[in-house]
């Protein structure tokens, strides 16, 4: 899916890290930290150390958790990626469906995202044959449900949760750095958390949120990569 091109100026240009730098994967839940720590035993490996943090439910909370963990000496200069699940909002898509942040919105701001292709290659690869979308992740200060969705994705926006605008834009407050975000469609159009079949789009999400992290350890990898 296409997505709405980054306003220049927005976020500092990232470098690629240096060897062994670390990578801060940001979520809200501790259902999404079980999952995203279960898939730690995938083969691939980062070349840094990797923490999974769970911030809280919120913008408020995922925004002071950030800011906390990164003015920590040891994740001073580490990538970030915010995970976990979302509301899909493009009809047809389905809880487990994937998808990649081209860049994340909150309020009139926008964060454009590091390697997107990249990373979307690699969930690829981790889920042969699942769908995977890549577009812009809007910011909500609440739980989307309705008529709110169709009008979030006639803006151009394909996902929407309320933790991952605010943890790019604190991580880049922080310092330049590469920032991603990968969520997880819980529920959707079709299948909204109300419905009966939520426990089932639950599992199936987190079934997938638990088999995307060595996605996140190649995306990782390929920054350490010369550009060109």
């Amino acid at each position: 899916m296409s997505g709405a091109a980054p306003a220049p100026g927005r976020a500092p240009e990232p470098g690629p890290p240096g060897p062994g730098v670390p990578l801060l994967i940001a979520c809200a839940l501790g259902i999404e930290k079980l999952a995203l720590r279960g898939g730690a035993r995938g083969r691939a490996r980062s070349p840094g150390a990797v923490t999974v943090l769970r911030t809280g439910m919120g913008p408020s909370s995922a925004e002071r958790a950030v800011r906390e963990a990164l003015a920590a000496g040891a994740l001073r200069h580490a990538a970030v990626i915010a995970s976990g699940f979302c509301a899909g909002l493009a009809p047809g898509m389905r809880p487990g469906d994937v998808v990649i942040a081209a860049e994340t919105r909150h309020g009139t701001g926008s964060t454009p995202c590091t390697g997107s292709e990249v990373l979307a290659a690699a969930v690829s690869r981790s889920l042969p044959g699942h769908r995977v979308h890549i577009g812009p992740l809007t910011g909500s200060d609440h739980v989307v449900r309705g008529p709110e969705r169709g009008r979030l994705h006639a803006a151009g926006a394909i996902g929407a949760d309320m933790e991952s605008a605010v943890t790019l834009a604190a991580a880049l407050r922080s310092g330049p750095r590469p920032v991603a975000a990968v969520r997880v469609v819980v529920d959707a159009p079709a299948h909204e958390l109300v419905r009966i079949g939520t426990v089932r789009g639950g599992i199936s999400a987190f079934r997938v949120l638990r088999a995307v992290l060595p996605a996140f350890h190649e995306w990782h990898r390929s920054l350490l990569l010369p550009r060109r």
